[in-house]
Parts: C-alpha cells; sequence; structure tokens
C-alpha cells in the first residue's frame, strides 16, 4: 500500500522530493470529493491531508470510513508552519505529531 498527501501547492514540492504521491485540488471545495476517491481506491495506508485544507478530515468522511481500518488520516499543518513554529525544530514537531496520533514515540 501506498501513501497520499493532498496539499496546497506550495507544500505539495517537498512532498514529492520524499517520493510520496501528492493531490493538489483545484478549489478549496474539491477536498472532500478528492479524499473520498482515494478512500474508495484501497490503494493508500495513509493519507495525508493539510490542515490548512481539511481540518478535521476523520470527521469530513466518516461514513466513508465506516467499517475501514485503512487508509489512516493524518491531518497535518503546512510546511511553512512547521518551520514557523516557536516550538524548536521541525524534526521534533514531527515527532510529537507522530506521538500523539499513532501513540508511537520515535526518534527522528
Amino acid at each position: 500500500m501506498k501513501i497520499a498527501v493532498v496539499t496546497d501547492p506550495e507544500s505539495a514540492a517537498g512532498y514529492r522530493l520524499a517520493g510520496l504521491e501528492v493531490f493538489v485540488p483545484e478549489e478549496a471545495t474539491d477536498v472532500r470529493d478528492l479524499l473520498v476517491d482515494l478512500i474508495r481506491q484501497d490503494a493508500y495506508a495513509l493519507i495525508v491531508v493539510s490542515e490548512e485544507l481539511l481540518p478535521n478530515p476523520y470527521h469530513a468522511v466518516r461514513r466513508e470510513m465506516r467499517g475501514r481500518d485503512v487508509p489512516v488520516l493524518l491531518p497535518a499543518p503546512p510546511v511553512r508552519a512547521v518551520f514557523d513554529t516557536e516550538e524548536g525544530e521541525a524534526g521534533e514537531y514531527v515527532r510529537r505529531l507522530i506521538r500523539e496520533t499513532m501513540g508511537y514515540d520515535i526518534k527522528l
């Protein structure tokens, strides 16, 4: 299974450089429809969704996710927000986000 990222055009390049499949919705109203389409494809284990586009992706597609374990929907801040934080380095921010979402502490 693969990882998909639904994000804004500014953040898309970084995700593509990381080798992930990136989807940039044309309009803000297209985000939910795009997410539903990705879920129904059954090809993705993880779908990262920019919080800027859809603050609570699971709530938006609750009906489509009923009875499914995958994909895991992970809301993520836009890349610029990660590097503009006063919390310290970006790696610590990502580590904390994974720990809160998945329940695991990892070393980056």
